[in-house]
This record gives C-alpha cells, structure tokens and sequence, in this order.
C-alpha cells in the first residue's frame, strides 16, 4: 500500500493531507481571511501559512493514526499560485522529505484538483470545467495530456466574483463567493450584464469593470438591491461557463462533465451545468466544498499517482512557478 502526503497553499488555503491507495486519512486545512473589501497579499498570505503549516501537518498525522516511517512520498504544489506562498509550502515539504528521507514530489496544482475530483466521483474520462480564484479551464484528456479546450483570457471566475465581493463591501468570511451565493438565492430582479464568449475562451475584466462602476449607482437610487446584482452577476457568469463546457464536449463527443476547483462547490453553476447535461442525455459530477476547494487531500492524490507511475522531482528541481499550465504536465498515469 502507497501512503503519500500532500502539501497545498497556492493561495489563501494551507493544507496537508494523508491518501493511502484511493482513501483519504487526513485532509486538515486552514484559511487566511481578510477584513470585507479587501483581498489577500502574497507576503501576508504567507505569513500566515508559516504560523499554521507546522500544526496542520501534525494534526494531518494524528488524524490518519501514523508516523513518519509509514510514508512513503511528499507530494507539494509547485505551481501554479501566488509566488510567496508557494515558496513557503514548498520549503517545508523539501525540508519534511530529507529529515524524513523520503522521496519529494511537485505536482501541478490544477491536476490536483482534477485528480482528486476523479477520484471521489468515479467519472471516467470527463470535459472538465475547473473554475476557481486563479484559474478557468474547460479541460479533456487525450494522449497523455489534460488539454485546455477552453480558458478565460484575462481573470479567472472566482477571482471576478471575489473583486466584485470588495466593491460591495461582502464578508470574507468563510469566503466572498459562498457569501454571494447566499446573497443570489435572494435576488428577483435580473440585471442585464456584458456576456462575453470568444469561441471557446471567456472574458470577466469587462463584466467586472461595468459592475463595478454601475454597483454604486444602482444601489444609491434604490433602483437595484445588492442581492439583485449577485444574482445577475452569478447568472451571466455561470451561463458563459456553461455555454464553452457544452461546446467542448460536442467537440470531444463526451457525456460526462467533472466540475472542480473552488468555485465549483457553488450549487447554482452545478444546477445550471446538471440543466444543460439533462438536455444532453450526459451525467454531471461535483464534489462539496472539502475537496472542491484547495486541499492538501488533491495534491496527495495526485502525487500518488504520479509516484505509482515511477515520478519524483529531485531536490535541486523542486522550486516553484507561479505559471504552470496544466497542458505541460505529462500524464504518465493514464492510458
């Protein structure tokens, strides 16, 4: 039997999780949350990785009832993510893999969370949608890669629904996304917005930048509530994410779709996305919060799989990269 431990903190998440052969032991985690209106900086994101990274890995341990001597790899996340955090995960797990001498793996973030969506779900061989605060991809496999069908061309969806989330002065708390939800479920009048679809890509700058400037006016004179526009925001979002998740898997003749990341705990976009699987006789797969959002558990996962597969990085190869596109990995575990 594999045990592999994971190490994630691309962004505002920490978490060290514990996978022996496709069961999670461990996946404890925390959350660095700012004040509303604000985002979170990479140096004080790291800060606050490093104060809580050592008791993670340990409650991570005494969770999955084992010691050192029963791992057998460290997996972390090399990339992609914020410079500083990264830096900071990737330190701990270099120095956990000598001290323990076992072999270190760095596994792409974005495989992280396709991996772990795989393997809770059961789905075959999904178009999957990954959609979170750093990252938008319509993504399928083929020949030994995860191929991007599909991707935004400026900022991801979480991370528009998260700046929008500061101009309205939302809690952060436990994140400006399910906060918005929430709000949505309240919302009855929609607000037409910019929908913007470039064949088989998508665009949020511009979305946010007309919400941005019409929020202030709409709720002065009263002519819109703020659960209106997260509503209205939402929707036009989710119906952009829909539409270019529906084209690729017309492309790749596929009937299943697989939604990960962060933002894909959100059930509005899963009902949305399960509407257009119905129409399409396909089957729609998602997870809930405690694996779609970044986890130690995914990284883990997928480091499993990479080791079982005969990988490992080398000391002097395991830095970090903020870029690190999820085409450039070689899926050396899947036929």
């Amino acid at each position: 039997m594999t045990v592999v431990i994971g190490f994630e903190g691309s962004a505002n998440k920490i978490g060290v999780g514990i996978v022996r052969d496709g069961e999670v032991l461990s996946n404890p985690r925390r959350t660095y949350i700012t004040p509303p209106g604000q985002g979170f900086l990479p140096s004080e994101t790291a800060r606050h990785h490093r104060s809580v990274i050592l008791t993670v890995l340990k409650e991570a341990l005494e969770e999955a009832g084992l010691k050192p001597a029963d791992v057998d790899c460290v997996a972390y996340t090399k990339g992609p993510g914020m410079g500083a955090p990264l830096v900071t995960v990737a330190l701990v797990a270099r120095t956990v893999a000598q001290l323990w001498g076992k072999p270190l793996l760095g596994v792409n973030h974005c495989i992280g969370h396709i991996e772990m969506g795989r393997l809770i779900t059961q789905a075959n061989n999904p178009t999957v949608l990954y959609v979170s605060g750093g990252n938008t991809q319509v993504i399928a496999y083929s020949e030994r890669r995860y191929r991007i069908f599909g991707e935004t061309i400026d900022i991801a969806v979480g991370n528009c629904l998260d700046r929008f989330a500061r101009v309205i002065k939302i809690s952060n708390d436990p994140s400006p996304g399910y906060n918005i939800e929430q709000m949505a479920k309240k919302g009855t009048q929609y607000v037409e917005l910019p929908y913007t679809v470039k064949g088989m890509d998508v665009s949020f700058s511009g979305i946010l930048s007309y919400i941005e400037e019409a929020a202030g006016k709409m709720l002065k004179c009263n002519q819109y509530t703020a659960e209106d526009l997260c509503f209205s925001l939402q929707e036009t979002l989710f119906s952009m994410l829909v539409e270019i998740t529906e084209r690729a898997m017309a492309h790749c003749s596929s009937q299943e779709v697989l939604i990960v990341g962060g933002v894909g705990c959100n059930l509005r976009l899963q009902e949305m996305m399960g509407v257009m699987c119905k129409e399409r006789g396909a089957k729609l797969f998602a997870t809930d919060e405690s694996f779609c959002i970044d986890n130690g558990a995914m990284i883990a996962q997928a480091g499993w799989e990479m080791f079982r597969s005969g990988q490992t990085t080398e000391l002097s190869d395991s830095w970090i990269t903020q870029r690190y596109r999820t085409d450039e990995v070689e899926v050396t575990w899947r036929d």
